[in-house]
């Protein structure tokens, strides 16, 4: 009798030869092993090629092989008559497989693009057969366990499940074929969702902070069905959990102290463990431009950085939107252009609350601050004359012009967003003395605005241009645009690693941000 094969997760797997009893034995053992494996001719030749799961072929999952060839002696012991699942179709083990995934699916992310890839796969366990094997479950097991490390709650990855059903697959019985079946897809499935979602945490964040923040519109990378069908194409697993493990060394040293207060302190919800938690998650948020060089602000912190191969280059204080209704926004553009000795048409709201009133008190405030007045867009010639306290602010607006005086200092750059927010000068100086320098109506005013034009320009006619244009004693406006567009985001830490990488510095959480955060990655808190 020739050695027999089934195909295992694209690998053959042997039963040895066993020489026992004569053919007539040998073909009661090889139906009571699986039915519709059977040698008639009636089955093409293609069916060899495919993974069928009967009470042999399941078990050829154990790692053990003497337990495969236990599995065939306890057949030469019971024949096939006293079998009662002997009738069994490969049609019965797709729809069991169908019916657990339904049972799972809550639990899979992405569970549709899953589906399909067990739908190529003939509804057969991919994962398990690979990694029963050298007990490489027990590296993912060992990950899962080490994932409040990176601010996760274990508890999100379910590693209790997989052992939960390594248990139940230990102890089947060899007689319960289609049960086997069944024990064998809710290993597979509890893998395949624990380590779906372990992956995607760890390379692009557990959470999606569209869904967390309003104004959050910084372009953020998720996953999609290839980085979901590369998992389970994973041969190593170590290799493959080691290789996700995020390697920014701002990252490391935050996740560093984050492990040692678990280990060491008495409070494990403490507001520097929230902090740390938090800003990690913030860290694992593929929301970083591709290019060398961009402007980063930290709203939280109140800073400016321009980076330049992961460095910075430029550091100064910033002036960020008032908590409440004022917040700069979370976002990320492109800064296109400056305008130099800007105009500022001031927004309605700031009009009504804000410059209406103080026209009220002063019937020269408008001239002083060099602010023209249009009323149903006409150039009002006095509008000391009109009485604030009953004008319809309705049918006016308002434009401060290039100056000392203007709100937006002697420059602003500009990059295209939702929130018609921009990075500007400012004629008030003694802002960027305060601790807390949320004082804006949301856009960022920058302590060294020239610093800044020379950083994105660079030496050359253009910036001569603006540094001129800057200091003329006639200020006109002018907008300049930059030679190559450079990417701007405006983030939002709490918590991040210093210069050396070696020191974590906090902040104030200014616009209450962290707890919403907080709490979805730790939801059993």
């Amino acid at each position: 009798m020739p050695d027999l094969f089934f195909k295992r997760s694209h690998k053959a797997v042997m039963i040895k030869r066993i020489d026992k009893g004569n053919i007539i034995i040998w073909a009661i053992i090889f139906c009571c092993a699986c039915s519709f494996l059977s040698c008639s001719a009636k089955r093409p030749p293609k069916s060899v090629t495919r993974t069928h799961f009967t009470q042999s072929s399941v078990l050829q999952i154990e790692p053990v092989e003497e337990h495969i060839e236990h599995s065939v002696e306890h057949a030469l012991q019971h024949p096939v008559e006293d079998s009662p699942e002997k009738k069994l179709q490969e049609s019965d083990f797709e729809e069991e497989f169908k019916k657990m995934f339904k049972k799972m699916s809550g639990k899979l992310p992405h569970a549709q693009i899953i589906y399909g890839l067990y739908e190529q796969h003939s509804f057969q366990p991919i994962l398990t057969p690979r990694f029963l094997p050298g007990n490489q479950l027990q590296d993912l097991l060992d990950y899962l366990h080490n994932s409040a490390g990176h601010g996760l709650d274990t508890a999100l990855f379910s590693p209790g499940t997989i052992s939960a059903w390594q248990i139940r697959y230990q102890d089947r019985d060899p007689d319960a074929t289609l049960e086997n079946f069944r024990t064998i897809t809710g290993l597979e499935l509890a893998v395949a969702a624990s380590l779906v979602k372990y992956s995607n945490a760890l390379q692009f964040g557990f959470v999606n902070p569209f869904k967390i923040y309003k104004s959050y519109t910084i372009p953020t990378l998720a996953p999609d069905s290839s980085s979901i069908l590369r998992i389970f194409e994973v041969e190593n697993l170590k290799g493959f959990l080691e290789a996700i493990q995020p390697t920014d060394k701002g990252y490391q040293a935050m996740q560093k102290m984050l492990t040692t207060l678990i280990t060491l302190s008495d409070d494990p919800q403490s507001d520097t463990v929230r902090a740390l938690t938090v800003n990690l998650e913030r860290l694992r948020w593929k929301n970083k431009p591709a290019e060398p060089k961009y402007v980063s602000v930290n709203i939280a912190n109140f800073t400016l950085d321009v980076i330049e191969n992961e460095r910075s280059i430029l550091h100064m204080k910033v002036c960020v939107g008032e908590p409440g209704d004022m917040e700069t926004p979370q976002l990320g553009s492109m800064i296109h252009s400056v305008q130099v000795n800007p105009v500022w048409n001031i927004p309605q709201s700031i009009a009504r609350n804000e410059i209406a009133k103080r026209a009220a008190e002063d019937p020269h405030y408008l001239a002083n601050s060099n602010i023209n007045v249009y009323r149903k867009g006409k150039l009002v010639g006095n509008p000391a004359e009109i009485d604030w306290t009953t004008a319809d602010l309705g049918e006016y607006s308002f434009q401060q012009q290039p100056g000392k005086e203007n709100a937006l200092g002697k420059i602003k750059f500009l990059f295209n967003n939702e929130s018609s927010v921009y990075l500007h000068d400012t004629p008030v100086q003694k802002a960027f003395k305060l601790a807390v320098r949320a004082v804006s109506h949301g856009c960022v005013r920058v302590e060294k605005p020239l610093d800044l034009a020379f950083a994105l320009f660079g030496k050359g006619e253009k910036y001569n241009l603006i540094k001129k244009a800057m200091e003329s004693g006639r200020p006109q406006a002018r907008y300049i645009s930059l030679p190559e567009h450079i990417p701007i985001r405006l983030y939002y830490y709490t918590a991040w690693a210093d210069k050396d990488q070696k020191m974590v510095r906090f902040c104030n959480d200014v616009y209450g941000l962290d707890e919403a955060l907080y709490n979805a990655v730790q939801p059993f808190k």
